[in-house]
């Protein structure tokens, strides 16, 4: 059965489905939608997913968006997978699913809603929105704050106290790593204060490498860019 993937690497659900297929030899092929030139919009792309966003998935006829319940499925239709990325065991498994529907909620939402109003808005047409922005950091800073003293226990190095990444660690480590389209600064002082997170999130990348690195180099050349304008117009 062929499977292919509808992504744009500068969304941070497509990138984590992208690594968790590299890490686990899931054979794909690669779709990119870029959102910025209305890709997601065409009526090609509608058929296959007619929410208009990414990621989703064509798994022969198979058709699937929403990046939690891809990589879900991901998981489980294809026995190579690792179990630590999500447990047979049920209640282990319904622990990663509490992380994950959290995250929806809070991570997430605080995280696009700062940095799309803060940063990204205008790249789609759409002004910036500050109120929508605070709104989100104040979200953002919340949920980093739950995670830091809450989620990452004592007794292991990821989400839950384990001792290896679930599908929760990926999603929302792909999530925080959207900051990188923030100054440097501002950045810091959002992850700052958090010094487990810190360690977890080296942690998760240590577990995915190269992969993680490799997939977050589109993310790490166009916030470059960003920051080259924002210096450029700072000076002006």
């Amino acid at each position: 059965m062929s499977l292919k993937i509808y992504v744009d690497r500068l969304s941070q659900p497509s990138r984590a489905i992208l690594i968790f297929c590299k890490l686990n030899g899931i054979e794909f092929e690669e779709v990119n939608i870029d959102l910025a030139k209305g890709q997601h919009r065409t009526p090609e792309y509608q058929e296959v997913n007619i929410m208009k966003q990414v990621p989703a998935i064509v798994h022969d006829t198979f058709k699937l968006f929403e990046s939690h319940a891809i990589l879900r499925y991901l998981a489980s239709a294809f026995p190579e997978t690792a179990d630590h990325w999500y447990p047979k065991d049920l209640q282990k498994r319904a622990n990663v699913e509490c992380v994950l529907d959290w995250h929806h909620s809070n991570l997430r939402r605080g995280s696009a809603g700062y940095v799309f109003n803060t940063i990204l808005a205008p790249a789609f047409g759409l002004p910036l929105n500050p109120q929508a922005a605070a709104e989100g950091k104040n979200l953002l800073s919340a949920s980093l704050a739950t995670i830091d003293t809450y989620w990452l226990q004592k007794d292991g190095s990821f989400l839950l106290g384990n001792s290896q990444p679930s599908l929760a660690d990926l999603s929302l480590v792909c999530e925080i790593m959207q900051l990188e389209f923030l100054d440097e600064k501002d950045r810091e002082g959002l992850l700052s204060p958090h010094k487990n997170v810190l360690k977890w999130i080296d942690d998760v990348k240590s577990a995915t490498t190269p992969y993680f690195d490799e997939i977050h180099a589109t993310l790490f050349k166009v916030s470059e860019i960003f920051q080259k304008q924002r210096s450029a117009g700072a000076s002006s």
